[in-house]
């Protein structure tokens, strides 16, 4: 997981106010509901010392939001009187939760987020297609592209001394459209970096449209006949067969990280490990279990790469006036600033990691924790 769209969060100082919050839809007194439980948390900001400016801007955007049908929720960061992220979530947090602290407590959102991959998908008959592109960062775009060809495009019965005169220009109509939506599709495709490029509907249409992608996305396409642009068409199936496909590419990612992480063997495991390849900007891909119970603690200076497991080792690096923080608050700040991405596991996929946490390390020198010559 790219962390990127965090750095909001750090690029300023705290403390923080983070808020989760259920703020679901679905029943007829939702605003009365929302507003009851967005007090409990105002009023557990208070007990914990919360500023009256970073409340009164929390307030703002959790009220004014743009409410969506249905179960969601919504997670917003504030300091020094100001917004500096807020999220809407795909479901419900598992609970209402305000934090305030030193740093922003960003691991449940990281935690439902999950794996990210960036999509496009291509809805096309004949004369053209509806495309979707979704980024990494969920920000979706739409387009609809109209071939340049409107005649002939039914191929004609047999007979006729012209016949295959039409049907070689039917063809030639067909293949001009899909390199209009060929076309299209690819710009898409750049513009969010996608990793799944779904081509859907009519069979003939995606034959052409799949044959005519370049090279470097062939192996990214997935062909189906599901689907279709017609006026009632039930689109469950295509639905259904895209959160699939890109649920496959996010479980792919997740294992590559998993078996990167095992080829190391003797280093990157384990809190203590970890917080040390962080000290030294090693870490590539940090691996974590999701534990909403998890309260552990490291201590941080004011770089990134400031983290440890005692003050002493920061009064060693020269930080004078070491801070302790939630450990998970901690080593994703950490990997922030050195540009490192994030994998969050169920705790079944990685039932062994030493102190559910390890890290896939960007190079090893005799220095690194672990190593049997280190």
């Amino acid at each position: 997981m790219q962390l990127s769209f965090l750095r909001p969060l750090y690029d300023r100082p705290g403390p923080w106010c983070s808020v989760y919050l259920d703020a679901s839809m679905d029943t007829e007194d939702a605003h009365a509901a929302l507003d009851l439980r967005w007090r409990g948390l105002q009023r557990q900001l208070v007990e914990q010392g919360a500023d009256d400016a970073s409340l009164n801007a929390l307030d703002r955007v959790v009220r004014g939001h743009d409410p969506m049908a249905g179960d969601y929720g919504i997670a917003v960061f504030a300091s020094g009187g100001r917004v500096a992220l807020s999220e809407y979530l795909s479901a419900p947090p598992l609970s209402d939760l305000a934090a305030y602290g030193p740093l922003p407590h960003v691991m449940p959102l990281l935690a439902q987020r999950g794996e990210q991959v960036a999509w496009v998908r291509v809805l096309a008959d004949r004369t053209g297609a509806d495309a979707t592109a979704v980024s990494a960062g969920g920000i979706p775009r739409r387009a609809h592209v109209d071939g340049r060809e409107d005649f002939p495009l039914r191929r004609v019965q047999p007979g006729g001394w012209s016949q295959s005169r039409y049907q070689r220009a039917a063809v030639e109509a067909w293949h001009h459209n899909a390199g209009d939506v060929t076309a299209a599709t690819v710009e898409l495709a750049e513009k969010v970096g996608a990793e799944v490029v779904v081509v859907a509907g009519d069979i003939r249409a995606t034959g052409m449209i799949a044959a005519q992608m370049p090279d470097r996305w062939q192996d990214m396409v997935v062909r189906t006949d599901a689907g279709s642009r017609a006026g009632g068409a039930d689109p469950t199936l295509l639905d259904d067969l895209t959160v699939q496909t890109v649920a496959e590419v996010a479980d792919q990612r997740i294992s590559a990280a998993l078996d990167r992480f095992g080829m190391q063997e003797d280093v990157g495991a384990g809190l203590e490990a970890v917080v040390a390849a962080l000290q030294r900007n090693q870490v590539d891909t940090m691996l974590i279990v999701d534990d909403p119970s998890a309260v552990g603690e490291l201590w941080i200076g004011p770089q990134p790469t400031d983290i440890a497991t005692d003050p002493g080792q920061l009064a060693a690096m020269s930080v004078a006036q070491p801070q302790r923080v939630r450990a998970d608050a901690a080593l994703v700040r950490a990997l922030v600033g050195t540009d490192a991405k994030l994998t969050v596991l169920g705790p079944d996929e990685a039932p062994d990691l030493t102190d559910g946490v390890g890290a896939v390390l960007r190079y090893v020198d005799p220095a690194t924790p672990g190593r049997a010559d280190g």
